[in-house]
């Protein structure tokens, strides 16, 4: 290629050629880094297809201290890509575990019922004269709700008040004793008593002389013995009269009177006890659920009246599993609430626990007996109620929800120890609501657990405790 460069001027000091010279050594250099650049480029190209094809085939970065024994047989660009730094420590909050107790909810079915009913019956037999309420209507205690006919108790009662009336006379008589009057009484009739004895001895004296002379017959000597026996003992009977009324009524015979009196008494008493009986009464203060008579039917004793329910004392009766069988107890609160009664709900106390099972559902009954309800809870109505049964063990810690994991179908808790997180699967005893009971052999009280920042450790992972 020929040069198109002007002539340099030069020094004096150069040769005549020098000019020439120079310059064919100008286009030797040229041609020789003409030839070159093809080679380098070439040589460049051919290095980096293979450093790129190293990188691209090479394994995945190995871990911290395979990274620091391998050798460097690569180029230092390449070594610097590869290598990859490892996680940081995840930041977790931790609290210390502690032994505790908590108390499980538990939710029970149950209805209500009428904590007093009665079916008011008849005491007497009677016919039904009158029924003054109807199903639905109030009564207060001591109200009287039908009326019997009250015809043969009224006569009954009046027999018993004259017999009273004539016992009680002959009482008093014997406590005040014989007047003198029947004692003079009965010595005119003992003094008449000897005469006619006297009069029958003679008689008797004069036949039996006439019968030996023959003036008269055998017979009316025997007739006039007779008479004479039949006198002396109208004497005894006399004589016995009169002692008896010098002497006055014994104790004993005062004493059964009065036990006479009594009886009678007694009588008048049942008989009044009857004629009340015609008024059936309210027993106490409820509401009439059913009638079952009409006035003019006629009613038998322990026929039914009426059937009251109260409606300011009510009964619930709650089903507990058989699970819980010996762990409720008098005393424990409950709160109710009733679907029929959204904006209700109330704390109350069991009052007693029934000490058998259905035997159908395995289920035992608690009684709570409310004396002041809402008006709008009836007998029959469907009740719930939430119960808080205390969780204690010796293995049970309470400890927040937010402190399980849950995965697959296991309950997974990490405690930390030397900012290393350990992972143990823990039973879950109860559910406490925003707490729960645990149980592991391996938990220990004061071991740290991590509350937040659970989801995703692993078992052995590096973690930083930032509780605040």
């Amino acid at each position: 290629m020929k040069s198109t460069e002007k002539p340099v001027q030069q020094s004096s000091k150069l040769k005549p050629n020098s000019y020439e010279q120079q310059i064919e050594k100008t286009s030797e250099s040229s041609l020789k880094k003409n030839k070159l650049f093809p080679l380098l480029l070439v040589g460049l190209l051919l290095g980096g297809g293979i450093a790129l094809r190293q990188i691209l085939t090479s394994e995945p970065a190995p871990s911290k201290n395979a990274l620091g024994s391998a050798s460097l047989t690569t180029s230092t660009a390449t070594t610097a890509t590869a290598q990859t730094q490892a996680p940081p420590p995840k930041a977790v909050e931790t609290i210390a575990l502690n032994l505790g107790t908590g108390n499980r909810k538990i939710k029970l079915l149950g209805q209500v019922e009428a904590g007093k009913s009665a079916t008011v019956s008849s005491q007497i037999d009677g016919r039904v004269q009158q029924v003054l309420f109807r199903e639905g209507d109030r009564v207060r205690q001591g109200m009287t709700i039908a009326v019997l006919d009250d015809a043969d108790p009224r006569l009954a009662l009046a027999e018993a008040q004259a017999r009273l009336a004539q016992e009680r006379g002959n009482l008093a008589r014997l406590q005040v004793g014989t007047r003198p009057e029947i004692i003079a009484q009965r010595q005119a009739e003992l003094s008449a008593a000897i005469a006619r004895e006297s009069e029958a001895q003679d008689n008797l004296e004069r036949v039996s002389g006439l019968t030996e002379q023959g003036a008269l017959s055998r017979r009316a000597l025997v007739e006039a013995r007779a008479e004479a026996q039949a006198a002396t003992s109208e004497k005894f009977r006399v004589e016995a009269l009169l002692a008896e009324a010098q002497a006055g009524p014994t104790k004993e015979e005062i004493e059964a009177q009065q036990g006479l009196v009594a009886a009678v008494q007694a009588a008048v008493a049942q008989a009044e006890l009857g004629m009340q009986r015609t008024e059936i009464k309210a027993a106490f203060s409820g509401i009439v659920q059913s009638r079952d008579v009409d006035p003019g039917d006629y009613v038998e004793v322990s026929d039914p009246i009426l059937t009251l329910v109260s409606d300011r004392s009510l009964d619930i009766f709650l089903e507990v599993p058989e699970s819980l069988s010996g762990q409720v107890a008098p005393g424990m609160k409950v709160d109710l609430n009733a679907r029929a009664l959204p904006n209700w709900q109330q704390e109350a106390a069991i009052s007693a626990v029934v000490p058998t099972a259905n035997t159908a559902s395995r289920r035992q009954l608690v009684r709570i007996s409310l004396d002041n309800p809402p008006r709008k809870l009836l007998p029959g109505m469907a009740i719930q109620a939430n119960l808080a049964i205390p969780v204690e063990s010796e293995n049970t810690f309470i400890v927040p929800r937010d402190a399980l994991t849950r995965r697959s179908d296991k309950w997974l808790l990490f405690a930390v120890n030397n900012n290393q997180a350990q992972q143990l699967e823990v039973e879950m005893i109860a559910d406490l609501g925003i707490e729960v009971a645990i149980s592991n052999p391996e938990l220990r009280e004061g071991q740290e657990i991590v509350i937040r920042g659970g989801d995703g450790l692993t078992d052995s992972a590096t973690v930083q405790v930032v509780n605040q």
